[in-house]
């Protein structure tokens, strides 16, 4: 009897659809250059390439709104290089794994870091932004607490974080996974998914549709400007509706 057999017969759970939908990572190709695409967004804003995902059906692509911007002018986009940690008081093997992690970082990326709801610790500090910095790294988004922050802002590398604190992380939390799908608030974020913050916020823009969710929202913002042009003006809310404005 082969193994398939004997769970169906003997009632056992089949999980193979469960685990390739809720461990799938994207890995399709971009028609440009990530860099380019990276540097295209960024031109953008979150309302714009929300707004394009709202007309996609997907309502829950928004970090939680207390993951903001280290500093308000700060805008990024990069390739989601995915980490999860957890509050934890082992401390054995954390260096090496952490060293292990840094050496498969790649240019263009941005770390997500899940730090499992944690209050207590920082994840992320001056050391681990010149580390960024060297592995060509556009930005960091961390669910949790920042240290070193004046290190930090003296290197001009966009971190989006919760809360800042003088705690380190040893002895507090463990990192126990890295590059694999993590959810933070509502939204999982694979690794490989577009993830692009500003003043507003943080999204993730699953990355099959990331090349098209750009070219719409450039459409919008676009659009918008002609919207602006017209109020302006000092045209009529009827006159701006009828040539297809919105407000």
């Amino acid at each position: 009897m082969s193994q398939q057999t004997f769970q169906k017969e003997a009632g056992m759970m089949d999980l193979r659809k469960l685990i390739e939908s809720r461990q799938y990572v994207p890995n399709n190709e971009f028609p440009i250059p990530v860099k380019e695409l990276c540097q295209r967004y960024e031109r953008l804003y979150t309302g714009a390439i929300n707004d394009v995902m709202r007309e996609r059906c997907l309502l829950d692509q928004n970090l939680p709104s207390d993951i903001m911007p280290l500093r308000d002018e700060m805008t990024v986009c990069g390739i989601a290089f995915t980490v999860k940690s957890s509050p934890n008081v082992m401390i054995e093997g954390e260096m090496t794994f952490r060293a292990k992690m840094l050496d498969e970082m790649q240019p263009e990326g941005l770390v997500v870091w899940d730090t499992s709801a944690d209050t207590e610790a920082s994840l992320w500090g001056g050391v681990m932004t010149a580390t960024a910095i060297a592995k060509g790294l556009r930005g960091a988004v961390i669910a949790g607490g920042i240290r070193d922050t004046k290190q930090i802002l003296e290197q001009e590398f966009p971190v989006f974080y919760k809360y800042r604190t003088s705690n380190g992380s040893l002895g507090r939390c463990l990192i126990t996974h890295y590059q694999v799908p993590v959810k933070i608030g509502k939204v999982t974020v694979r690794p490989g998914d577009i993830i692009f913050g500003d003043i507003d916020g943080v999204l993730c823009v699953p990355r099959e549709i990331a090349y098209d969710v750009l070219v719409r929202a450039e459409e919008i913002e676009s659009n918008e400007n002609e919207i602006f042009k017209w109020v302006r003006s000092g045209e009529s809310i009827q006159q701006i509706t009828e040539k297809g404005g919105y407000f």
